[in-house]
């Protein structure tokens, strides 16, 4: 359970033109950042599409929430087989990433995400996350997607 005070519309305000400032900036000099989109009207959210080398191309979802700054990734659908190979092999993964997690979303699909509280969330932060989302999800996919869907890799 989340403890922390709710944020003041002037704290969430602040916060949402610090990471649009941020994610301006760095997506002129990151070759990563493929393109940001805005969620809707009234959305506190941003889709940022990235450029992998295992995973070609992905979309991290930055999402400010009355206590949190919410981030998270769809990194693939559920296993076509081997089920307890691939879960396992997540779960050992999930010891090795640092602020953040994989998840077991919708239908069985495999997210990676995380959340910090939003009097807490820097620069720099945004940074470590941009930068921990992008090669978590190097590390972990193809090697999931080879046990998870070994017969479609295989052809």
């Amino acid at each position: 359970m989340d403890l922390s005070p709710p944020a003041s519309p002037e704290e969430l305000d602040a916060l949402e033109a610090r990471i649009t400032a941020w994610l301006e900036a760095e997506g002129e000099d990151n070759p990563m950042i493929d393109a940001v989109e805005r969620g809707g009207p009234g959305e506190r959210r941003w889709y940022v599409r990235l450029l992998g080398e295992e995973k070609d191309v992905w979309t991290a979802w930055w999402t400010i929430n009355q206590r949190t700054f919410r981030f998270e990734t769809f990194l693939m659908p559920a296993p076509e087989e081997n089920e307890q190979a691939f879960f396992e092999h997540l779960l050992i993964r999930n010891r090795e990433l640092t602020g953040m997690n994989l998840q077991i979303g919708e239908e069985q699909a495999i997210f990676l995400a995380g959340s910090l509280p939003v009097q807490a969330v820097t620069d720099a932060d945004l940074d470590r996350v941009l930068g921990s989302m992008w090669a978590y999800v190097e590390k972990v996919f193809r090697p999931a997607l080879g046990i998870g869907f070994a017969t479609r890799v295989a052809d």
